[in-house]
């Protein structure tokens, strides 16, 4: 077997850290039982099977986080369909087997996990769907950029819905302050200039980290443009500037990406592609999403 085949199918689960995955799960599931089990208090440990049922149609995602809460009760779950297939209602996805006690203890975290999580990657896949499906009119071909999340997700559940995103094909932007030097408004306002904060975020990130600066005018996108930024943010543009101020940047400076955000979403989206961006980013894939109705049956286990 070659190296390509060795490779297939891509696992976004090889992104997670056992120890982080652990952690997580461990304070979700303490957090739903703070005490006493009542519940299961009353049906005891005998072993049981549950079936996981995909009840509306969608993209499944987030089957690590779902597998590690009953693999940290001692239980197993048996997959049917592969992480970031389509769902077509209603229709068995797993199998959870187990003291009946734990799998209702990890019933709802699991589940919990597991709607989010296929939501974003729902709304992400739809949304990755309708910008490939899309011919650029300037250059006759499909747009060569990338849709993106933003890091306004849930407090704490992050690392789930960034996961998602990939899970759903499009970009998950920076994870978190640390992941690109992503310089803002404020930013800008304390540091006196786009000229010094590029300067001073140069002198800490090095080589190494991009710099992304947020502009709200073609005269600020040049200054970062000549302070020798990476990406630049256009940020709450019209239309009809955004896409001449990028041509502008984009003809006097070839390498630097640019970046189109603010009020994008699913109806509106193709009107940010063009030949001259490079990603599209929106909050939506972190905050407007609905989720997927998943439910957990027991079945006798004989």
């Amino acid at each position: 077997m070659d190296v390509g085949d060795s490779r297939q199918p891509l696992k976004f689960a090889h992104l997670l850290h056992p120890t982080k995955l652990r952690k997580l799960v461990n304070y979700w599931l303490e957090e739903d039982t703070s005490n006493f089990d009542y519940g299961g208090f009353v049906v005891g440990e005998k072993i049981e099977k549950a079936y996981l049922l995909g009840k509306c149609e969608g993209i499944l995602a987030g089957s690590p986080f779902f597998e590690e809460v009953f693999r940290s009760l001692d239980c197993s779950v048996d997959w049917h369909i592969s992480e970031g297939s389509l769902l077509k209602p209603v229709v068995k996805v797993a199998t959870v087997t187990g003291k009946v006690r734990n799998v209702l203890l990890g019933e709802r975290v699991a589940l919990n996990c597991l709607a989010r999580s296929s939501g974003v990657a729902t709304y992400a896949k739809k949304l990755n769907d309708v910008v490939k499906q899309h011919i650029v009119p300037e250059t006759g071909m499909p747009w060569h950029g990338e849709i993106a999340g933003t890091r306004k997700t849930t407090p704490g559940f992050r690392l789930v819905e960034k996961y998602a995103l990939l899970v759903g094909g499009i970009s998950t932007h920076r994870y978190d302050l640390s992941s690109m030097i992503m310089l803002k408004d404020n930013h800008i306002w304390s540091a006196g200039s786009i000229t010094n904060v590029i300067k001073d975020a140069r002198s800490v990130g090095g080589f190494n980290s991009k710099i992304e600066v947020e502009c709200r005018s073609l005269e600020e996108a040049l200054e970062a443009a000549e302070a020798r930024c990476d990406i630049i943010m256009l940020d709450n543009f019209e239309l009809e500037a955004l896409h001449k101020t990028a041509s502008i940047i984009k003809n006097k400076f070839q390498n630097i990406l640019i970046e189109a955000s603010g009020g994008v979403n699913e109806d509106n989206i193709l009107d940010y592609v063009g030949k001259n961006i490079d990603v599209i980013s929106l909050s939506r894939t972190t905050q407007g999403y609905n989720i997927l109705d998943f439910s957990l049956k027991i079945q006798k286990f004989y």
